[in-house]
């Protein structure tokens, strides 16, 4: 049954990656022009894009891709508490 959890914390780290990889392709902007660039976009800009919204960019930074793997995280480990209290009440 602890399988799920496996597989949730799975998800959440491989997003983490991606999230990381789409970071670094922004100092390689012609990275984001390739195939890969454009999935792992796709993949990641839906996320990111409420934390741009509210977080400005502090000059050429734009800080909120760290906001974004906080909450990130932060989600993780709630969704990791409520798999953890529903398999243990089953």
């Amino acid at each position: 049954m602890y399988i799920l959890i496996e597989i949730v914390d799975t998800f959440f780290q491989l997003y983490f990656w991606l999230i990381f990889a789409y970071i670094l392709m922004s100092w390689l902007p012609q990275m984001r022009g390739t195939t890969i660039g454009e999935l792992i976009g796709k993949l990641v800009e839906p996320y990111l894009r409420p934390f741009r919204q509210f977080i400005p960019p502090l000059g050429m930074i734009d800080i909120s891709p760290i906001v974004a793997v906080f909450a990130l995280q932060f989600i993780q480990r709630g969704v990791h508490v409520v798999l953890l209290f529903l398999l243990n009440s089953i």
